[in-house]
């Protein structure tokens, strides 16, 4: 995350219980704002400020509209020993995903590894809150999941077919911090570039070009073009093959049949996200694969570097390091934002965060 002088840093805490409140205000039940309101602060928390509270104004905005289902029946509708899928009901995505990834753990248990999918989703925030809850039952996660607005025309194309469709790995270690990879398959997700755009920053060259061709750096004309694939054509690539893994696998949409959820409050958006969970104990236990992990990890860590690089950083490292300094000192919110949560408070009749 960026900060600067006009941010300002607010207890996590603070955060969750602001956006509990102004969810139960709009119709979610306790228990559920609950769980999506700490969801909501963990982004933060760990510094994905694209997918945290910046979000709550959008989120009341389409369950004010209609568009997210505040009271779903979350239901597995399709199951076999190792699978199952979990139809959300178009409830809060957050709910859904948590529940599809409770159920792949106990599957885990059994069978070694299991895959959970979901349709009929929503926005669920960022793709490690997922990936990493395995990882405090010993056991691997990984997670895919089909964007909530299409921002990536194939290859060479110029309509955008594609969203961002990100993929996140939990890999637990020993001593050292789980090794937790999470990425866009394109160069910036779409939640970084609303963040920007919030923040008053521009964009560096590289994450989105218009439709000439030509450096997008405007985050306020973002609609103006297309996000950058990582990779090329590569990126392209994995872009479809996650889509056709989160989405279509599970009867959710992808393609022409996304919704754009930032212009469209009404439509359900049908969205798709899987969890692959993989037991440890099922793979010669734990301990072993932790402490080979932990030896890895250290060797990458104290391998050779290139001159002028101070650190070599592993996956999910810098995200680790924030949570624990975030927790001391508050989390960083830019002052824009605050103002609008404070504007959306006054609308619910609630507390403001100020």
């Amino acid at each position: 995350m960026t900060t600067d002088s006009k941010s300002i840093w607010i207890p996590s805490e603070r955060l969750e219980r602001f956006t509990a409140a102004a969810l139960v205000r709009v119709g979610l039940p306790a228990a559920d704002a609950d769980c999506v309101a700490g969801l909501m602060a963990e982004a933060d928390l760990q510094g994905s400020d694209g997918h945290g509270i910046i979000r709550l104004p959008q989120y009341v905005q389409r369950i004010e509209a209609g568009g997210i289902n505040v009271r779903p029946d979350i239901r597995v509708v399709e199951e076999r020993a190792a699978m199952a899928v979990v139809d959300g009901d178009n409830g809060m995505g957050h709910l859904v995903v948590s529940r599809a990834v409770r159920i792949a753990i106990e599957k885990a248990r059994n069978a070694g590894v299991a895959w959970v999918g979901t349709r009929h989703s929503n926005h669920a925030g960022p793709a490690s809150l997922y990936a990493r809850m395995p990882v405090a039952h010993d056991m691997i996660g990984l997670y895919f999941a089909v964007g909530n607005a299409n921002h990536l025309p194939p290859w060479g194309g110029m309509e955008m077919l594609l969203s961002t469709n990100p993929i996140a790995a939990g890999i637990p270690a020993g001593e050292e911090p789980a090794v937790v990879l999470d990425m866009a398959t394109t160069v910036a997700a779409y939640g970084k570039v609303k963040a920007k755009a919030k923040r008053g920053e521009p964009m560096p060259e590289g994450w989105m070009i218009d439709r000439e061709g030509r450096p997008l750096t405007d985050p306020r004309r973002a609609h103006e073009g297309f996000l950058m694939p990582i990779g090329g054509h590569k990126g392209y690539g994995l872009a479809l093959i996650v889509g056709l893994l989160a989405g279509t696998l599970q009867g959710a949409a992808m393609g022409r049949d996304l919704v754009d959820f930032n212009a469209d409050h009404v439509t359900p958006t049908n969205t798709g996200q899987a969890i692959l969970v993989i037991d440890l104990a099922a793979f010669g236990g734990a301990g072993p694969f932790k402490a080979a992990v932990d030896a890895l990890v250290r060797d990458i860590r104290n391998s050779e570097r290139l001159p002028g690089v101070e650190r070599i950083w592993l996956p999910g490292e810098q995200s680790h390091g924030r949570r624990a300094a975030y927790e001391k000192s508050g989390v960083p919110v830019a002052a824009a934002l605050v103002d609008d949560l404070d504007q959306l408070a006054a609308s619910l009749g609630i507390p403001g965060l100020r």
